[in-house]
């Protein structure tokens, strides 16, 4: 179902090879910014302008996180290409996601319903989706070194967030699963 938000989502992810594009190839870092904080913006109307005007569904509720998801993997190895951030980082980032794939499937697989996104998975998704941008600027003259602490400073809470909620829902995930219906 095509509406405002899921086009919106479906923008962010076409900025991915976009992002991709411009910062490994044309290696243009404010334009790589720019694209990546558009997504980072979508993300955000995404979600309010589905519940402003009653556009949410189911389609929605999986194509948003899913595309966040990869959107984050995205941005953090070709950071980590680039020397922007650690590889222990990037491992440790992904090494979540794909354990909480296994959890969706688990919960596939026995027909339970999965799991709603937390406040504080959202703020955690919020915090990396603008982290990394920042982090891009940090060779942009005067704004650089501005840039690099507060990249970081969303960086180091956002990775605490998300691991924090992904400990979360691992844990309900399990219990729901094990329950069953």
């Amino acid at each position: 179902m095509l509406n405002i938000p899921n086009a919106l989502t479906l923008l962010r992810a076409l900025g991915v090879p976009a992002f991709l594009y411009t910062f490994l190839v044309l290696e243009r870092p404010i334009l790589s910014f720019t694209i990546i904080a558009i997504g980072a913006l979508t993300d955000y109307l995404d979600g309010k302008i589905a519940r402003a005007l009653n556009q949410t569904s189911e389609f929605g509720a999986k194509f948003d996180p899913a595309v966040d998801r990869f959107y984050i993997a995205a941005v953090i190895v070709a950071l980590a290409v680039k020397e922007f951030l650690p590889w222990w980082l990037v491992i440790s980032i992904i090494a979540r996601d794909l354990i909480l794939l296994m959890v969706v499937i688990l919960q596939r697989l026995r027909g339970v319903p999965f799991l709603s996104v937390s406040y504080l998975g959202k703020a955690a998704t919020f915090n990396l989706l603008y982290a990394f941008p920042f982090l891009l600027l940090e060779d942009v003259s005067v704004i650089g070194p501005f840039c690099y602490l507060a990249g970081w400073a969303f960086a180091i809470w956002g990775v605490s967030l998300y691991f924090y909620t992904g400990i979360e829902y691992l844990i309900k995930g399990i219990k729901s699963s094990i329950k069953g219906r």
